[in-house]
């Protein structure tokens, strides 16, 4: 059985990381979501709740494990027996990241990562940018899965009052 791991803050949980993941079953028959837990990070939703979106948008998914991850990737793929890290890369800017992020697991002892091109027509969508489209009040449902609409629209009132100093 082949496992791999893929590790996001999913904040929220994407149409472009169900992508990955169904994608990454392609290769693998066991798939570990690692939400992240990072302290020095504020994220908009809590990791509960990240990982309820990612469960109901992968629930049709078989082989897929959602864990919370609060410890070092190379700690959680030696913990559930990983083979490899899967990520997805939008442009350049992301492959320069990860290339980084990819060598020092391996120094660590970590499994290689599978880079994932993201889909042209998903190169657009990123958890940034559906945070700022919630904060604005607007509808998410082209950028994240179906079952995730709900849960990120109960995330607390319209926030279009004050944003940056302007108010609307």
């Amino acid at each position: 059985m082949t496992t791999a791991v893929l590790p996001g803050s999913f904040d929220p949980f994407t149409v472009g990381h169900l992508d990955l993941a169904e994608r990454a079953l392609t290769f693998c028959d066991r798939l570990v979501v690692a939400v992240g837990v990072n302290s020095a990070k504020t994220p908009l939703f809590d990791v509960e709740k990240r990982m309820r979106m990612v469960r109901a948008a992968t629930g049709h998914l078989a082989g897929v494990e959602v864990v919370a991850m609060d410890a070092l990737l190379v700690d959680l793929c030696s913990q559930v027996g990983a083979d490899m890290v899967v990520k997805g890369v939008r442009d350049g800017a992301d492959v320069t990241w990860e290339s980084t992020q990819a060598a020092v697991n391996r120094d660590l002892g970590g499994p290689e990562t599978v880079w994932l091109p993201t889909r042209g027509e998903l190169s657009h969508v990123s958890s940034s940018v559906v945070r700022e489209l919630l904060r604005w009040g607007l509808d998410v449902s082209r950028y994240v899965p179906g079952p995730v609409v709900e849960l990120v629209g109960d995330n607390g009132p319209d926030r279009r009052t004050e944003v940056g100093g302007l108010h609307g």
